[in-house]
């Protein structure tokens, strides 16, 4: 269950710096919700997971999915770069979070 949770907090990374970028677009109060309320779920469900998972281990795990989302999103939404060397770091970045995951 914390490792949902854990997952979670990661997606909720990822929408307060999908937060950012609507802000850096658009100030409105819709952006700035995004940007706070993604944050403030992401760390009280980080805090949360970190109860029973390790804190190296969850802040390692919470800030690849973060990493990793965010990059997705970028790459979908803002139509950032879709280079082939970016996939394969972005799935570099998935297996040591796996890898971390499986010795935990």
């Amino acid at each position: 269950m914390d490792w949902i949770v854990l997952l979670l907090a990661g997606v909720g990374e990822v929408l307060g710096v999908t937060g950012i970028s609507q802000v850096n677009k658009k100030k409105s109060i819709g952006s700035y919700g995004l940007l706070i309320g993604g944050f403030v779920l992401s760390f009280v469900l980080l805090t949360i997971a970190m109860q029973t998972i390790s804190m190296g281990t969850a802040y390692a795990v919470w800030a690849g999915i973060g990493s990793v989302g965010s990059v997705v999103v970028g790459m979908i939404f803002y139509g950032e770069s879709r280079d082939l060397l970016r996939i394969l770091f972005i799935g570099m970045v998935l297996t040591a979070a796996v890898g971390l995951k499986l010795i935990s």
